[in-house]
């Protein structure tokens, strides 16, 4: 294994001139500086401590954004407290859907075709009453509620779930998260023209670079998929400019001076990604100005759908919920997925994978 590179100069990240200077940015309240409404259906009962974590998120965005409308779904009473904790005013930019099944963590993820809050959420989207998705139930149900309900992108059939962390040297952008467990070297080439179409829209990075996680950066190193992923990165034309810089290590994730874009599968990922957030629960927290990376972005899906840690605080549900407000307004799924369609798509698409499980 290779060393971390010392003594590198600080990067700042690189924005296309036509992305405002704090696009993507949350703070620590989860609020965004973007105006305009934003309708976002807020599962109640998804997450360990719901639905007091959910609502005390919720009420946190509301007051801290006056653009942003809420649709609640789940049981009636449980939005009871904070209904009356509202002025008026803001009590007018709540509206209640009841449901009062929620999908458990340990459920099959046949329970997302039942009825309960996630797949309400998905239909209230799909009926226009909504614009946005936030749940932190179950990442499987939700991603398939999200891929029966809105359906996918042509060409994807792994969706990829795309948490941003906060690098030393601007965002990283980590993705699969907890999307598809099981890789193959076309899957992980898929979700790096995701990834890499993703930073340029959401964040506003001009030319991300996009490195595929191993266990070192010589050519050859990694397990199959990996081996066999890197070449075909190498002769892959990926979108908003990118360029693939070829392996890169776990530290990368956190400097970000190596790569923009980092690409793994859901299980590395997830893993990862819940060891860095124990690392910044050691270090007293993230850092101020990065926001928390508990809510990842759902990419290859027909709608904006944005996924929380189960062990979420509010804190973490009002980011996610602001979050989805940023993706929404910034029209990021429809210009991602524009981007993607002038893009030249490799062959390596053609595969027999089974990209969500539907039964």
């Amino acid at each position: 294994m290779t060393s971390p590179t010392t003594g590198r100069a600080t990067r700042k990240p690189r924005r296309s001139p036509a992305a405002p200077v704090d696009a993507g940015r949350l703070s620590p309240a989860g609020v965004v500086t973007e105006p305009g409404t934003a309708r976002i259906a807020v599962d109640l009962l998804g997450g360990d401590d719901a639905p007091d974590v959910v609502v005390d998120g919720a009420l946190r965005a509301v007051r801290a954004d006056p653009d942003l409308h809420l649709l609640l779904v789940g049981p009636t009473r449980a939005a009871g407290a904070l209904v009356d904790a509202l002025d008026p005013a803001q009590r007018a930019r709540l509206t209640l859907r009841p449901a009062r099944t929620a999908v458990d963590t340990a459920d099959d993820l046949t329970a997302a075709r039942a009825e309960n809050t996630v797949r309400a959420a998905v239909a209230a989207i799909r009926a226009g009453q909504a614009d946005a998705l936030v749940s932190a139930g179950s990442t499987g149900a939700t991603v398939t509620a999200a891929a029966l309900g809105l359906g996918r992108w042509p060409q994807i059939r792994r969706p990829a779930l795309a948490a941003t962390l906060p690098g030393v040297s601007g965002p990283v952008v980590l993705l699969d998260v907890g999307g598809s467990m099981e890789p193959s070297p076309a899957t992980l080439t898929r979700h790096a023209v995701l990834g890499a179409a993703y930073a340029a829209i959401a964040h506003g990075l001009d030319a991300p670079r996009v490195g595929l996680l191993s266990v070192g950066t010589e050519p050859g190193k990694g397990d199959r998929p990996r081996r066999l992923a890197d070449p075909m990165l190498r002769a892959t034309e990926l979108p908003g400019d990118a360029r693939y810089v070829g392996l890169v290590e776990g530290y990368d994730v956190c400097l970000g001076t190596r790569a923009d874009v980092v690409v793994t599968d859901g299980f590395t990922g997830n893993v990862l990604l819940k060891a860095i957030e124990g690392a910044y629960a050691m270090a007293g927290g993230p850092p101020p100005d990065g926001g928390a990376p508990r809510a990842a972005a759902l990419l290859g899906v027909a709608g904006t759908v944005v996924v929380c840690h189960g062990a979420a605080r509010p804190a973490d549900i009002a980011s996610g919920i602001a979050l989805a407000a940023h993706l929404w307004r910034r029209a990021a799924t429809d210009r991602v997925a524009a981007l993607l369609a002038t893009e030249r798509t490799d062959r390596t698409d053609r595969t027999t994978d089974t990209e969500v499980r539907t039964s």
